[in-house]
């Protein structure tokens, strides 16, 4: 996705990892208040905002790592949190991945809303790997995968964008990806969301405009748009964030789609939503 007034990004790379006899074993998590070393993707802006990623050392509990590394098929989890020099949006930010942590399955459909501790993510990491031990055969060939990542996206006006990436594979044919974007306020210091872009009543018609865009992208993957429609009905998602060309929304797998045809992205361009969305929201 492209945005306006991506800045510059300067990237250098320094990781710390803890070493244990496991050998594969590649377990990383953060919790909030846990100590956080090494640094990802360092990227410096002309503006203010600088923006890394950290990881957090994660142990599984002893008898879990003895019996992994026995059957030389430990999980893989990898979960980053985004370090800027904005804390309110690193804790807005972290929250979130915490909770996609603690959630592991996030909903097809709309953001996950509940609150997850420090203590709640090491439960459930911890879970997720007891799970692979209990679920899968001891000489299983793969193994159980969890990763969470921010990442920025860039500037436009006086708002910050941020993506964050998930994934999570627990068996079957597929794992289960998941995207969900965040827009930041620098004036305001709030995250922003659909219904602060929107003008007071203008709903209906922006969901009008993204309806129209839901029958433009049938049409690139089945000419029957009709019959589609019935086994993939359209809705309004509001994981939604700003480009330079318009509001991009996003979908997660199987809400308007087979898992197939990926994580679609309808867009509506600027030219189209004066007076829907509030004149703040268009680059100038």
């Amino acid at each position: 996705m492209k945005t306006a007034n991506q800045r510059p990004i300067i990237e250098s790379q320094s990781v710390q990892q803890s070493s244990t006899d496991a050998g594969r074993l590649r377990l990383l998590s953060i919790v909030s208040s846990g100590l956080l070393f090494g640094t990802l993707s360092f990227s410096a802006y002309a503006g203010s905002l600088f923006s890394s990623t950290e990881y957090l050392d994660y142990q599984l509990p002893k008898k879990l790592q003895e019996t992994c590394t026995a059957r030389d098929n430990c999980p893989e989890i990898e979960v980053k949190y985004l370090k800027t020099n904005h804390k309110w949006i690193n804790d807005i930010t972290n929250q979130r991945i915490n909770t996609l942590v603690v959630n592991s399955k996030p909903s097809e459909s709309a953001p996950i809303t509940t609150k997850a501790t420090p203590a709640a993510v090491k439960n459930a990491l911890d879970g997720f790997a007891a799970s692979q031990l209990n679920e899968l055969p001891s000489d299983s060939a793969f193994a159980y995968s969890l990763t969470v990542t921010p990442e920025y996206v860039g500037h436009i006006n006086d708002f910050e964008t941020f993506e964050i990436s998930s994934y999570v594979f627990t068996g079957g044919a597929h794992g289960m990806p998941y995207s969900e974007y965040l827009v930041f306020d620098q004036k305001t210091k709030k995250q922003i969301k659909l219904a602060d872009m929107l003008q007071s009543g203008k709903k209906p018609q922006f969901n009008a405009l993204v309806y129209n865009a839901y029958k433009d992208w049938v049409k690139t993957v089945d000419k029957d748009v009709k019959n589609y429609e019935k086994n993939w009905p359209f809705t309004l998602s509001d994981n939604v964030t700003l480009t330079d060309k318009g509001i991009d929304i996003r979908y997660q797998h199987y809400a308007i789609a087979p898992y197939a045809y990926g994580m679609p992205v309808l867009s509506i361009p600027y030219n189209k939503l004066s007076g829907i969305i509030q004149p703040r929201f268009i680059p100038k």
